[in-house]
């Protein structure tokens, strides 16, 4: 697999981080949980940072997570000059891959481990570093309107059941809007992709026709339909279909900005109680909040379609792949370092890198979750 974006970050300075103001955009998920314990108040526990040694640190993976990978690394780097930190955005199949074998010390991905992968490989964790969702845009020239869409539409579309933007399915869901005779052109991710196991689990909670044929994966067995495309990456998607009128793409939210600066709209999706909601990040918090009793102590949790008033439909946890099992005392303090940083609230978790790619920090007790799991690293 062609390895893209990859770049080494390394930084002599030293930055003085003090007194950050954390704001959690998915406050409503703390006040859940202080609401049941009868006003009483809970107190954040306190997230430290392990001082690295001198050590080389390495990350590929998903290309939704890359972006704020290249602003956190700087970042801590900045703070930790001793740690050569290398980042790269190849998908998360080659993410989870990588860190299976050895090859990289971190594999992002959007995708948690499968049962199977982690009763056969019981030294790799997915520990969530963060809470991201997924838009479905398209290009129809001269529309910007937010059009409804759901699952079974959109599998009827990658199925090529519906070949155009003006089929009567999709102009009942969407009066007074003008829908041109435009054939839909499907793009989906070529390579293993988060992105794909995100969007396919959504079809396959809500059209039982593509679930029972296709399921949901990294990879899947893509229909053979004459209007699509396989894309790499996020990036892919994104100028794939800026450059293809009729489009239809899954992509990261933290391609948003590439999205609309290409001239296109994104839909307003249905979700588990049966309305249409726009993608935000209010709306993927109340999602979240949904979530708030829910914290398995391997991370894995499927928060796609739930059954939450207003809450948009297709969130996730952004995953770090780890091998508990480092190569060295040095790289396990360096890898648990990075991570212990990463998830602080008043570090990589705070809003002030999250909402540049507009991301959600984890709620607390998946925080103390996820420190848990890297503080298992050796």
């Amino acid at each position: 697999m062609k390895l893209m974006n990859r770049k080494a970050v390394r930084v002599t300075t030293s930055l003085a981080l003090t007194g950050a103001t954390v704001l959690f955009a998915v406050a409503s998920v703390a006040t859940v949980a202080s609401a049941s314990t009868k006003k009483k108040k809970v107190s954040a526990p306190t997230f430290k940072v392990e001082t690295p040694p001198s050590a080389s640190v390495t990350e590929t993976g998903s290309t939704l997570l890359y972006p704020l990978w290249n602003i956190w690394a700087p970042a801590y780097t900045h703070q930790f000059s001793q740690v050569n930190l290398t980042t790269g955005g190849t998908g998360s199949g080659t993410g989870i891959a990588d860190a299976a074998s050895g090859t990289v010390n971190i594999g992002s991905s959007d995708a948690y481990l499968s049962p199977s992968v982690l009763s056969a490989t019981p030294s790799l964790m997915n520990i969530p570093l963060a809470i991201s969702y997924q838009v479905i845009a398209y290009n129809i020239p001269g529309l910007h309107a937010h059009l409804k869409l759901n699952g079974k539409i959109l599998s009827a579309i990658y199925r090529g059941v519906i070949t155009n933007w003006n089929d009567p399915a999709i102009t009942a869901l969407n009066p007074g809007v003008t829908l041109p005779d435009l054939k839909i052109v499907a793009l989906h991710r070529s390579d293993g992709s988060g992105d794909t196991f995100l969007f396919t689990q959504y079809l396959s909670r809500q059209d039982a026709t593509w679930n029972s044929s296709i399921a949901y994966g990294t990879t899947v067995s893509w229909p053979s339909i004459p209007n699509a495309l396989g894309e790499n990456g996020n990036g892919g998607m994104v100028s794939g279909c800026g450059a293809t009128p009729g489009c239809v793409a899954y992509v990261g939210v933290s391609f948003l900005s590439q999205v609309l600066g290409g001239g296109m709209a994104y839909a307003s999706l249905l979700n588990g109680t049966g309305t249409y909601v726009l993608p935000s990040q209010a709306t993927a918090a109340t999602e979240a909040a949904g979530y708030a009793k829910i914290t398995p102590k391997n991370g894995t949790i499927s928060m796609i379609n739930g059954r939450v008033k207003g809450g948009y439909p297709i969130i996730n946890y952004e995953y770090a792949i780890v091998n508990k099992s480092q190569s060295s005392s040095s790289t396990a303090k360096a890898v648990r370092s990075l991570l212990e940083w990463a998830i602080n609230p008043k570090l990589g978790n705070s809003t002030r890198f999250l909402a540049q790619v507009n991301f959600l920090p984890l709620p607390t007790k998946v925080a103390v979750a996820s420190l848990k799991q890297i503080q298992q690293i050796q």
